[in-house]
């Protein structure tokens, strides 16, 4: 009991200095394979990142006609900009969004266009990479060579994430601009990939890059991704998993191992987002279908490749008339004492992106 209260004692004294000093203390950091998160460090990570008040819809859906999707958020030049998608009923649009204080969202316009005659004509969801992981950090995104970069889901069929998808990457020398991004002619992820593995051979989804500074996995730049295979379950359904690549130079992308990361093998797990606390990463994710609804969930790791997940209360469930059907796709942030929760709420507002928040923030001006 006294190694766990020292440890305990380092979380209220240091923020989260506790993930490894508490570990150290109750002597269960590494345990087993070396790789595997005791339950009570997990349990320390739920407590810092749980959002019990929800402050509402943040970006509606612009008419009736159009939904909103899968937000990114990121902070440049001290101003918060998102990048959400939109779905008009013939595929994907990215756009982006400013804000003073993550609460009231400005539309600047779109940054990814439907084109014509493309292998993306019709699906351009767009996620910005390379943000800072640090959790509480500048949440800055990081150029490599002399552009940012964001990679999307990519299709040319109409309909929602319809026909075969893949993974593209896009450029931009300025992430504050609306403006068209400059897109590699190619996916650079694909079904149809000689190294397509069981698990993503039928379709890929959408996409998290990631600078790894500690070359856990031997590279610099880490893509986790959620992808659907053409084996299914016990039942014949096909499953989204969550699983990863790895590349040097953010245009040659190379898959990890022979299995998913995260799955659930029925339903959906998917959708990752990986916030750095302490000497831990947690990646947040969405479930769903392997209950009812779809949920926010999360899972940790030391190394970025062996991930224990989070057995107890979802962080995020449909409660709310605007989230009554779905709460799920999350973006995560901790600023100024405070931890924000994006995701897409699907309910009486049809598909929006809503917040909650780790403290009651309706009443800050």
């Amino acid at each position: 009991m006294k190694k766990v209260l020292i440890g305990c004692v380092l979380f209220l004294t240091a923020g989260f200095g506790w993930v490894g000093g508490a570990v150290a203390q109750s002597g269960d950091s590494h345990s087993g394979d070396g790789t595997k998160v005791s339950q009570d460090v997990m349990q320390h990570v739920f407590e810092e990142v749980k959002t019990p008040f929800k402050y509402g819809v943040v970006v509606p859906q612009p008419d009736k006609g159009r939904m909103v999707d899968s937000p990114t958020v990121f902070r440049k030049g001290g101003i918060w900009y998102m990048t959400y998608i939109i779905f008009d009923g013939k595929g994907y649009e990215t756009w982006l969004s400013k804000s003073d204080n993550l609460l009231q969202w400005t539309s600047l316009g779109k940054i990814m266009s439907f084109t014509e005659n493309t292998w993306d004509a019709t699906q351009k969801a767009g996620y910005v990479a390379l943000i800072d992981t640090e959790w509480g950090g500048s949440y800055e995104p990081e150029k490599f060579g002399d552009n940012y970069w964001l990679s999307y889901l990519g299709g040319s069929e109409k309909g929602y994430e319809a026909g075969r998808l893949g993974i593209g990457i896009a450029t931009t020398p300025d992430l504050a601009q609306a403006r068209e991004l400059n897109r590699l002619p190619q996916p650079v992820l694909s079904a149809i990939d000689k190294d397509a593995r069981w698990y993503d051979d039928k379709t890929i989804y959408k996409s998290l890059v990631i600078r790894d500074k500690a070359r856990k996995t031997g590279h610099p730049f880490v893509m986790y991704y959620n992808a659907k295979g053409e084996k299914g379950d016990v039942k014949g359904n096909g499953f989204e998993s969550i699983a990863m690549a790895v590349s040097d130079d953010m245009k040659q992308w190379k898959r990890v191992g022979d299995k998913p990361l995260i799955t659930r093998n029925t339903g959906i797990c998917g959708d990752a987002q990986i916030a750095k606390i302490g000497d831990m990463y947690v990646m947040f994710y969405f479930g769903a279908f392997w209950k009812p609804g779809a949920f926010e969930r999360f899972a940790c790791s030391y190394d970025l490749q062996n991930w224990t997940d989070w057995t107890g209360p979802d962080l995020i469930s449909p409660t709310e008339p605007y989230d009554k059907t779905y709460a799920h796709k999350p973006w995560v942030v901790k600023w100024n004492g405070v931890v924000y929760h994006f995701y897409n709420a699907v309910g009486d507002q049809g598909r929006v992106i809503a917040l909650a928040t780790s403290r009651d923030v309706k009443s800050k001006p």
